[in-house]
């Protein structure tokens, strides 16, 4: 079989005279690539390198240049991948709190850092100092009042409108002034980069964790197109895209083993054990960088990282599992409903104005989430809040407790306590908090702006988590002589610790969300650094999955490549309907017949005006159009002196004729072939294991046993 792909690419099928071909083995845009060619084409670039290397020193060191090239584009991949996240970082940090005041000595410090400089500031009041000053204060010299909140509200409202019109007028400029040919090119990586820090500084429901992942990549596709056994052979791209996706969610989640397994069981499609040794290496390298940088100025990865000093009993495993099962209902809810707003936006007018969108979206978010504390700061530092184990330094809401005047206890050792008032005006904002979050969800994922649904997800199930932390912490207090808190919750002891259910809440909702499980367990266990609450993470990712998956077993981003119609096989997907291959096969009764190509009969006009008419991805080289039925190749064959050839040696011509056009390197002589009684079950594992090209209509024949419309399958 011949790739028309490959022929098209470089427009004249006359500039292929001989050996090499230029551009041959390349793909276009929503085209799959064939993972049995590629290997073999690496076996062959890597057998003749070791044959080489034995002629000269020369040779030799070419060898060893080849064979470290994969560590070294490793190496740099984390060194940029971080580097970027900890400027993200700090940009996201200060123009959030650009939103509410200005620094005075220094406009660029957020409000942490400006309170950290200042040599008035107190314990007590250390999120006040004279440094730092609200809007209010600046322009109208009033901290309190109606007006000074008025305008505190409108200054909010404004910077968030200006941040999301600036991300999507930068795309849009973009968009329509440059080429951007890759999905993962510079172009994109500079302008997610940029946008990126913008929308999350709008305050959008939507974090950056996720398209840390893609900015990674960007960046492994980058380093990957400087050296020759990357850049000219995809399959061995996509094993560097793997280790940076890893370095990815490394630096997203101070997570450098949780991001190797995240690349193992959600990203990769091909995982060999040599891309799991260097993805955990451009994992480590990303995370020491991100360390070095010190964005939180907390010595630590990611702004959450807590530390629990109570350990959890078994008598609480029924609210953990509880969490699980609003996790897999809240992902159940999440993906239906998103996905019938973006199936909404794509076949209605809506989906002609992404730009008004987006602002009409920013304009409600900052309204409604301005009046709520929980709400009004970044969705990081909401996490933050809600895993945080209340200590004796606390002075958040949630931890607002009535103290014992006599009370002699270590820091890390306090008991519980009756919830005082503070705690119970931080539920009822918290439950507000949460519809929110639930409903605008739904409708800013999916918009025309880097969006990543980590975040989000998190804070929906930290904040359900927590709520339901402190309701068992306050019967066990005021219940401890039930016998479910008898044994293990004695009247002074520290029992129940709310910050560990808002973990958990946030394992259940993100497992329900993208159905995620082994690598969700070690990302949460990485980010709170100890081993005693694995099983309640566990439980309660389970669990989710379990949930969410009784209503189907797509997670979003599946969800998301259907909607979209990309040729993808998942390799977590049955096959049950009893066809057969026959069922599936080109053409039927009625259909135009086989597009082929012959080895003796067709000119160079007949080609390129057959790759003009059809749409295929590859064509099958038949002896003669009388022999379709059973096509098969002949090396003794030849091509007429009019154009092309596919034989090993040239045919002999008359002097006059023109120049032969040699296609055999773009030929497959060995194609996977199956009898039209092979069941479809078989069929479609062959084209998954194998990972084959020439699927669409196994894609479209599965679209159609599921009672979905075979032509969403858009691309080939």
């Amino acid at each position: 079989m011949v790739s028309a792909g490959a022929m098209s690419t470089s427009g004249n099928l006359m500039d292929f005279l001989d050996e090499p071909f230029p551009d041959v083995g390349t793909y276009e845009d929503f085209h799959t690539i064939d993972w049995l060619r590629e290997k073999s084409r690496d076996t062959d670039r890597h057998r003749k390198i070791t044959s080489k290397s034995k002629e000269s020193i020369w040779e030799f060191i070419k060898s060893l240049l080849d064979a470290w090239s994969g560590w070294v584009v490793m190496l740099l991949i984390g060194l940029l991948a971080g580097t970027l996240a900890g400027v993200i970082d700090l940009a996201v940090d200060w123009m959030t709190d650009l939103k509410e005041g200005v620094c005075l000595s220094a406009f660029w410090y957020s409000h942490e850092q400006c309170c950290w400089t200042s040599n008035e500031t107190t314990f007590e009041d250390r999120d006040k100092c004279p440094l730092w000053q609200k809007w209010s204060e600046l322009l109208l010299s009033q901290s309190e009042g109606a007006s000074a909140y008025i305008l505190n509200y409108l200054m909010y409202i404004l910077w968030a409108l200006l941040f999301a019109f600036l991300a999507v007028s930068l795309i849009k400029t973009i968009l329509s002034g440059f080429i951007i040919r890759g999905y993962l090119g510079k172009w994109t990586l500079l302008i997610k980069t940029v946008t990126l820090v913008l929308v999350v500084s709008s305050g959008l429901s939507l974090g950056k964790e996720g398209p840390l992942v893609h900015v990674a990549c960007c960046c492994g596709n980058f380093f990957s197109s400087l050296f020759s056994k990357y850049s000219k052979n995809e399959g061995k791209r996509r094993e560097v895209l793997s280790a940076a996706a890893a370095a990815g969610v490394s630096v997203a989640f101070g997570a450098p083993i949780g991001g190797v397994l995240f690349s193992l069981e959600e990203v990769s499609y091909y995982f060999p054990l040599k891309t799991l040794w260097r993805s955990f290496f451009a994992a480590l390298v990303a995370a020491f960088t991100l360390r070095s940088i010190n964005p939180f100025g907390n010595s630590r990865l990611v702004l959450f990282y807590v530390e629990y000093h109570t350990p959890w009993y078994m008598a609480e495993l029924f609210p953990f599992i509880l969490l699980g099962v609003f996790g897999g209902l809240w992902g159940t809810l999440f993906t239906r409903c998103n996905i019938a707003w973006c199936r909404r936006r794509k076949t209605t007018r809506l989906g002609k104005y992404p730009v008004l969108e987006v602002i009409v979206v920013t304009a409600i978010t900052a309204i409604i989430a301005y009046p709520n504390p929980y709400t009004r700061q970044s969705t990081s530092e909401l996490i933050s809040e809600l895993f945080n184990d209340c200590g004796a330094l606390e002075s958040s809401q949630l931890c607002d407790y009535i103290n014992d005047p006599n009370m002699t206890r270590p820091v890390d050792d306090i008991p519980d306590r009756p919830a005082g008032v503070g705690v119970y005006t931080a539920m009822w904002q918290l439950a507000l908090a949460l519809i929110f979050k639930i409903v605008i969800t739904i409708f800013t994922f999916g918009m025309k702006i880097p969006s990543g649904l980590f975040i989000p997800s998190m804070a929906v199930g930290a904040m359900a988590g927590r709520m339901v932390g402190i309701g068992v912490e306050q019967l066990a207090y005021h219940h401890h002589d039930w016998i479910i808190f008898r044994n293990w919750c004695r009247p002074g002891a520290d029992c129940v610790t709310p910050g560990l259910y808002a973990m958990v809440g946030a394992a259940a909702c993100l497992g329900g969300v993208t159905r995620m499980t082994v690598s969700l367990v070690v990302i949460m266990f990485e980010l709170t650094g100890g081993l005693e609450y694995i099983v309640p993470l566990m439980a309660a990712a389970v669990t989710s999955k379990w949930v969410a998956d009784a209503f189907g077993k797509e997670g979003i981003y599946e969800a998301h490549i259907h909607l979209n119609g990309y040729p993808f096989l998942d390799v977590k997907d049955e096959f049950t309907h009893r066809t057969l291959a026959t069922d599936v096969m080109r053409p039927r009764r009625g259909e135009p017949p086989l597009s082929v190509l012959t080895q003796d009969s067709m000119t160079v006009e007949d080609v390129e005006t057959l790759i003009k008419e059809t749409d295929y991805n590859g064509f099958p080289v038949v002896v003669s159009r009388d022999s379709e039925q059973n096509a098969r190749q002949r090396q003794e064959g030849i091509v007429s002196n009019s154009i092309m050839y596919f034989t090993e040696e040239p045919p002999e011509l008359p002097a006059n004729s023109p120049h032969p056009l040699k296609l055999r390197r773009i030929l497959n002589l060995s194609p996977f072939t199956v009898t039209d009684h092979t069941p479809m079950e078989t069929v479609v594992d062959i084209f998954r294991k194998l990972g084959l090209r020439q699927c669409l209509d196994v894609l479209r024949h599965m679209a159609q046993m599921a009672n979905q419309d075979p032509e969403s399958i858009m691309f080939n």
